[in-house]
């Protein structure tokens, strides 16, 4: 799949495509606030394409969280990969990664403030989650469950 290039499409914002054939999808994105919607389409765009979207609201609105921290608090090219593993049928695997070597902190939000719960969102919606650190960076990882094919 290549980006498109056409006016208006929120592909046209993508880095790179470097892979979205079989059981893995990924892009990079520029750290720009374009990047949080363009993140969404793609992902949004994949899910349907393996026939997964039903997950499409919840994974593109953990999606949406983590690259949103990764603008407020890293500075560089954002990745975001989808995988649905081979070792764990059943699942579908999300990572974000982003330059900054520190994990991420949970923060405490009171009702009145505006942000701080992505993490929490991604805790409570994902049936795991963490952080590892690279060469690079760090990627904060999640998985969801595949919905059973036949089941409504």
């Amino acid at each position: 799949m290549k980006p498109d290039r056409g006016s208006g499409s929120p592909l046209r914002e993508v880095i790179g495509v470097i892979e979205t054939e079989g059981d893995c999808a990924e892009w990079t994105f520029p750290a720009d606030p374009t990047a949080v919607r363009t993140a969404r389409a793609v992902v949004r765009k994949q899910l349907v394409r393996w026939g997964l979207g039903t997950l499409g609201d919840v994974t593109v609105l953990l999606v949406s969280e983590l690259v949103t921290n990764s603008l407020r608090y890293a500075s560089g090219p954002i990745g975001v990969r989808l995988v649905r593993p081979a070792e764990a049928p059943g699942v579908l695997r999300v990572e974000v990664s982003d330059p900054l070597p520190d994990p991420p902190l949970a923060r405490h939000a009171t009702l009145d403030d505006e942000g701080g719960r992505g993490l929490q969102l991604v805790a409570c919606s994902a049936t795991r989650w963490g952080t590892r650190q690279g060469h690079s960076g760090k990627t904060v990882w999640f998985e969801l469950t595949l919905p059973v094919p036949g089941r409504g």
